[in-house]
Formats: C-alpha cells, structure tokens, sequence
C-alpha cells in the first residue's frame, strides 16, 4: 500500500460509526456519573472564567468612574487582549483540549504532556509576533479601533505596560488547559480568585492615589493588571509541581513529541486558531464600528458589552466542560452513550440561556449606573444590553453545539467553516452597511452585528443531531 493511501485510510479510519440506537431508550441520559462530572467542571470553570475575565473588567469599571475617555482607551487596547484570548484560549488551548481529552480517555498522560509541549512552542510564537508589533508600531494598532485622538493617547499609555501580560497569560492559559483536559480545574479557580483580588487592590490604590500613591489614572490600572498576570504565572507554576497531578510537566515529556503528535495536533488546532481568529477580528470590528460612530457608542459598547460578556461566560463555560466530557467518552471508546448525552445537552444548553436572560434583564438598570456615562452613551447602552439579553438564548445553545459537542467530538473543520461564512459573509459586511451606508440606528446596529447567533441555530443543531462530527483522533 502506497504511503497517499495509507494517510487516506488513516484519515477515513478517524470517523466513527456510532452503534445502532438501544430500542426504548429513554431520552434523557439516566447516568449519574454524566450529571455530577458535568455540573462540577461547569460550576468551576464559570466561577474562573468570570474572575479571569474580571481581571480586565476590573480595569473598565473603575476607569469608568473615573473618566470616560479613560475607559474608551482601555475597552481600545482590551481588543488586542481580546484577540490573543481567543488566538491562544478558544484556538491552541481548545486544540489541545480536544486532542488531549481523548488521550486522557485511553489514560495516556504521556501523550497529554507532548501536546502540551507543542501547543507551548506554537503558543509563544503567535505571542512573540503580537508583542513585537506593540513595540514597534503601537499607535497603528490603537487607529484600528478609534479615530479620536483624547482616546488614542489614553490607549498608548495603556498598551505601553499592557505588552508585557502578552507571553505571561500565554503560558498561564495553556497550563489551565492542558489541566482542564485531565479534568483538574478547581486550581483554575482559586488562582484566578487571588489575581483578580491583586488586580483590584493595586487599581483602588494607583488609579485613584490612595493612601499616599500618585494618582496615575489609566497606567496605574495597567500596572495593576500586569502585577496581577506576574502572580497568576507564579503559582500555577508552583502549583504544577505538586505531586499526584495527572500530568507531570516535566521538561523531558513536554518535548518530546514527534512529527506524527505534531501534525495531529496542527490539523486539530488550526481550525479552532482559524475560528478564534474569524471570531475575534469580528468582535474587533464591531468595536471599530462603534468607535468610528461616536466615542458615546464606543462606552457604551464597552459598558454593556462587558456585562453581555459575564453572561456569556456560562455559554463559554459549559462548552469547555462539554468539549471535555465528549472527547473523553470518544477516546474511551464508550460510544453507546454519545446519543444520549448529546440529546440531553442540548435541553440543558436552552435552560442555561433562559436562566441568563432573565438574570441579565433583572441586573441591568443597576449595573450599568455604576458607569460614569454621558446621557446619550446611558441610552445607547441600555438599548445594547437588552438586544443582547435575548441573543443569549440563542448563544447559550449553539456555541456549546458547536464548540462543545461538534469541536469536542473531533470535526474542528466545520466549525471552522461555519465561523467563516457566518462571520465574514454575512455579519461583518451588513453591519458595516447599516453603520456607515443605510446609516441605521445605533440599536438597528448592534442587532445586525448579533443576529448570526439566531442563525447558526439552525445548522448547528442540525449538525449535532447528524452525529457526522464523531471522530477518533487519539491512536
């Protein structure tokens, strides 16, 4: 057999034919081991996600208390953030998620700690690249999300420390994920507790100048972060050389994967880099939208879009104990039971969106005085917050579908694929047309940039229900 066809049949071998369906079967999975491993990785890691990000939201709310154009700067270089947290999070970090999940399945640490490796190697080069260029050319990467020159000059203060988080959260990041795929995520949480308290203590103090300090405003919150991301790194560190852990970290197995591990995992993270990128340059376009509107539809985007952004922590959340817990049943080889977790997941997926709507609808009105917005910015984020409330049912069902179930089960490349056309062929050039041709209303706005979501819906739930996205990737 000729080595072509001998990758061909590799590549047919990786789909699997799930069992024929259990006559009677009931519709809801009856196992409770699904339901307490379930809850307990998704209780955690919404806890940790919500406190990760708060090390960023931190930064929005007191510098909007503080001063509105101080917020537009920081909410500037948060994008670039956003953009990395997407790149090395929802792109190398899920790859690694759901190649090394279903290594796990089979208990072959081994290989865990080689794509880990990997995942580093590639993890730093994209956050060299991003770092450079913050160096060399920060006010071109500033102009990409807002033409006010108040803002710019805010934002150049900002990113001027902010540069130096990049590699740090990098490493921080695929740490948490190569543990999250071994199912160890409690530590996540308390690590991020103990960031988020020293990210927020030297905020109160530097922004404001407290108990003596200077008041130094947008720096200050900026040095509050990277002192929060220096702690972070230090005790997930320390904390991987526990003994009892899964996985070892040690120097020797994180390097030593081979070609074969390697090509594994380039073929399965590509397509979730490629969807993080779709993804993220999308969300940076809507905020270069807002930005080139006015700077009050720029706070309020960042006002109401950083509460959007708690609540779509349990989406992220729940996909990521999903994306886990499907690649662990696969790699296992326990596929009698896909059919009924799948079908049970997806009725969990709209309860969650429900529960978010309705919290979100009740929180609004006294979240958003906390922010120090002019008059017509307050409206335009109330109007924001409400369009985005209804979204999230649709969110909280096809992004777990998509990232959880169809990502998780091995198929990376429809995803990305969906992202691609839903992003870019559809999402991004209408809402451009509304903004700057139709000149629509800022509300008409924000719903062309959410209505994808709606959407995807349709041919997500088809997908999942398909069950073509079962693939075996771990041999």
């Amino acid at each position: 057999m000729t080595e072509t066809s001998s990758k061909k049949n590799a590549s047919m071998n990786s789909k699997v034919n799930l069992p024929e369906r259990i006559p009677n079967e009931p519709f809801f999975c009856r196992d409770k081991g699904f339901y307490d491993t379930l809850f307990k990785m998704m209780i955690v890691l919404i806890l940790q996600n919500i406190i990760t990000y708060s090390v960023n939201v931190a930064d929005n709310v007191m510098l909007g208390s503080y001063s509105q154009d101080a917020l537009a700067g920081a909410a500037a270089v948060n994008q670039l953030q956003y953009i990395l947290q997407q790149v090395i999070v929802a792109g190398i970090g899920e790859g690694l998620v759901v190649l090394a999940s279903q290594y796990w399945g089979l208990k072959n640490t081994e290989k865990v700690q080689n794509i880990f490796g990997a995942a580093l190697c590639i993890g730093l080069a994209v956050g060299l690249i991003l770092t450079t260029v913050a160096f060399l050319s920060p006010i071109s990467l500033i102009r990409i999300f807002t033409n006010d020159v108040v803002v710019q000059h805010q934002a150049i203060e900002y990113l001027s420390l902010m540069r130096y988080t990049y590699l740090i959260f990098i490493v921080s990041n695929l740490l948490y994920a190569t543990l999250r795929s071994v199912q160890v995520v409690g530590i996540a949480f308390k690590i991020s507790c103990a960031t988020l308290f020293v990210n927020v203590f030297i905020n109160y103090i530097l922004i404001y100048g407290k108990f003596g300090a200077p008041e130094l405003g947008i720096k200050g919150a900026a040095i509050g972060t990277l002192t929060a991301r220096i702690v972070e790194l230090a005790i997930i560190l320390i904390y991987c050389r526990k003994k009892g852990l899964p996985v070892k970290f040690r120097i020797k197995e994180m390097l030593g994967f081979d070609k074969k591990l390697l090509s594994d995992f380039i073929d399965v993270s590509i397509p979730c880099v490629v969807s993080a990128l779709l993804f993220s340059c999308a969300v940076a376009a809507q905020t270069a939208i807002f930005g080139h509107i006015s700077s009050s539809a720029m706070a309020a985007s960042s006002a109401a879009g950083t509460l959007f952004q708690y609540f779509k922590m349990v989406s992220i959340s729940v996909a990521s104990a999903t994306s886990v817990l499907i690649g662990k049943t696969i790699g296992s080889g326990e596929l009698t039971k896909l059919r009924s977790y799948v079908r049970t997941l997806q009725v969990l997926f709209i309860a969650f969106g429900v529960l978010t709507f309705g919290l979100l609808m009740a929180i609004r009105i006294p979240v958003l005085s906390f922010y120090s917005l002019s008059h017509e910015a307050r409206i335009f984020a109330m109007q924001m917050t409400i369009i985005q409330a209804f979204i999230l049912i649709a969110t909280s069902y096809q992004m777990p579908c998509q990232v959880g179930i169809i990502r998780g089960g091995g198929d990376t490349k429809w995803v990305m694929i969906s992202d691609l056309i839903y992003s870019w062929a559809f999402t991004v050039p209408f809402s451009l047309l509304a903004a700057f041709v139709f000149k629509w209303s800022f509300a008409a706005v924000v719903i062309c940039l959410n209505i994808d979501q709606v959407i995807k819906c349709a041919t997500v739930g088809y997908k999942v229900n398909s069950y073509t996205w079962v693939k075996k990737l771990a041999k």
